[in-house]
């Protein structure tokens, strides 16, 4: 259930999945939305803490699009531009409604029984912790090492985490996530007047950096997986998976994709259109 929901940029495939990524269960539901049982869902996930700790990723991404792209860098103007950009409540907003549209009609009582338990807490605090302390690049870094030593071997915990990825498709619906918030940053440079290019051009390029983004997107996440649920039990591993196998926990999942995809093609988009018209305003 946990979901990765990456941005993506050309330029910085390294960032792929922490700066739109994922975001994982604890960040599912920018809620409240109507009823009272999904309010009390959201305040068990803890929303507000997932929503600043992504808009702390998106502002340090944001820098560094600046010095990639931006004559001179950051400055105080694209500081506001980013200030603007990952707007909390704007976010919420934004997932709000993608959630909404796929989540209304399913029964929210076993996903609180869950989230509100003691190990639905467990498990949604050390998401936020692994997803806080990844933003350091030093801890991100040594948690990719972490699964690369592991990887392809038959190790109990990462062969739990295989399961995991596979029961909430998380990875090729992240790279399908990433591979669109891509194509959204083009479009905002192209709309921008800061590149010219044709869309079949845009869809080109895309499409030539899916396997890459597919590598990467892999590595970040069982990286990001083997830090957040280092400390679980095997038992309370196989608990949250189990979740993810019924029929609410699949609803969740398809609408968590759907209202953080969303969110992050929106700020794709805005950021490819912010940065166009730094760049042009650089030159004159």
């Amino acid at each position: 259930m946990t979901t990765t929901a990456p941005i993506s940029n050309a330029l910085t495939a390294r960032r792929t999945i922490p700066a739109l990524l994922a975001w994982l269960t604890c960040l599912c539901l920018a809620l409240p939305l109507r009823a009272e049982p999904i309010d009390e869902l959201a305040e068990s996930l803890q929303i507000d803490a997932m929503i600043e700790v992504m808009r702390v990723e998106g502002m340090a991404y944001g820098a560094e699009l600046a010095e990639e792209m931006i004559p001179g860098g950051s400055n105080s103007a694209w500081q506001e531009l980013l200030d603007q950009i990952y707007d909390a409540e704007k976010m919420r907003t934004i997932v709000r409604q993608g959630f909404a549209e796929v989540i209304e009609d399913s029964d929210p009582a076993p996903l609180i029984a869950f989230f509100s338990s003691d190990l639905g807490q467990k498990i949604i605090t050390l998401e936020l912790e692994a997803r806080r302390a990844m933003i350091d690049d030093a801890v991100e870094e040594a948690a990719r090492q972490a699964y690369l030593d592991i990887k392809g071997s038959e190790d109990p915990r990462l062969d739990q985490l295989r399961r995991f990825v596979d029961v909430n498709d998380l990875l090729e619906t992240n790279v399908t996530g990433a591979l669109n918030a891509s194509f959204r940053f083009y479009s905002g440079l192209v709309d921008g007047g800061g590149l010219q290019l044709a869309e079949g051009d845009i869809l080109a390029d895309v499409w030539s950096q899916e396997e890459e983004t597919r590598e990467d997107t892999r590595e970040w996440l069982f990286a990001y997986l083997l830090l957040a649920y280092e400390p679980l039990e095997d038992e309370e591993l196989e608990a949250y998976i189990a979740l993810s196998e019924t029929t609410q926990g699949k609803a969740l999942n398809r609408a968590l994709f759907a209202g953080f995809n969303a969110m992050y093609d929106e700020i794709s988009y805005a950021l490819g259109l912010a940065a166009s018209r730094q760049m042009q305003q650089q030159d004159l």
